[in-house]
């Protein structure tokens, strides 16, 4: 599916993003993986050598221009140019309602889960080949508002402009930008929001979270050309025609 591209995908080291990676790999894509944890990226860049894909890592905090910068320099140098961004890092922290929020905490948030993914959208725009694709991993959050998740929530509402903005002002169909909301995904950032119990999604019980491969591999899916009507929309896990159409059974 991917054979001959090349993916960055950012918060990969853990839960949805570095699913995302193997996915990409396996469907033939060489993969730089991106994150502050390098140790586990460079874990992962082992496994999916050993499955036979192309795969390397650089410690990147995305909130940083220049880190930014380097990582995407340095995906070219060893790639050759770059296909697929899948901006994937984010956090939900802080979970606190605005009176008790500390204010270096929100800032940072809207960094990582905000302007970090313009750094990635705008760095790569140049380096980017012929059907080149960007995913932005969106949230519910974007558009409803939760307890103690205001700067989680204005983040990703922020994301999904971003997007949209992007889509507009897309000159060429040889590039595609999508939205896509994972929903609640068990995950790291899952447990952190059970243990909070500041707002209905906290209540969601584990077993009811989707698992990691299921975003993965509409992610991965959504970045092939069959895709391509559905370029410049914010789309959700919960749409089943949507799993149907990514080769999924439910």
């Amino acid at each position: 599916m991917h054979k001959g591209k090349v993916a960055i995908v950012t918060g990969a080291s853990q839960g949805i993003g570095a699913e995302t990676a193997k996915e990409l790999a396996a469907q033939g894509a060489s993969v730089m993986l991106i994150a502050r944890n390098i140790k586990n990226c460079q874990k992962l860049v082992s496994e999916i050598q050993d499955s036979g894909g192309v795969a390397s890592a650089i410690k990147c905090n995305i909130a940083d221009l220049s880190q930014v910068q380097y990582a995407v320099s340095e995906t070219v140098k060893i790639f050759g140019g770059i296909n697929i961004l899948i901006n994937n890092a984010g956090v939900i922290e802080p979970i606190a309602f605005i009176k008790d929020s500390n204010p270096r905490s929100w800032a940072d948030s809207i960094s990582i889960n905000l302007i970090g993914s313009y750094f990635m959208l705008q760095s790569v725009l140049p380096t980017f080949k012929d059907n080149s694709v960007v995913i932005n991993v969106s949230s519910g959050a974007a558009h409803s508002p939760q307890d103690g998740w205001s700067a989680y929530c204005a983040g990703k509402a922020g994301l999904a402009m971003l997007t949209q903005s992007f889509a507009k002002e897309i000159s060429s169909d040889l590039i595609r930008i999508y939205g896509y909301a994972p929903g609640t995904v068990d995950t790291d950032m899952q447990t952190k929001i059970r243990t909070s119990g500041v707002n209905p999604i906290s209540k969601i019980k584990k077993e009811d979270h989707w698992g990691v491969k299921t975003p993965a591999k509409v992610m991965s899916w959504l970045c092939s050309e069959a895709a391509y009507d559905l370029a410049g929309q914010e789309l959700s896990i919960n749409d089943k025609a949507l799993r149907i159409r990514a080769g999924l059974s439910k």
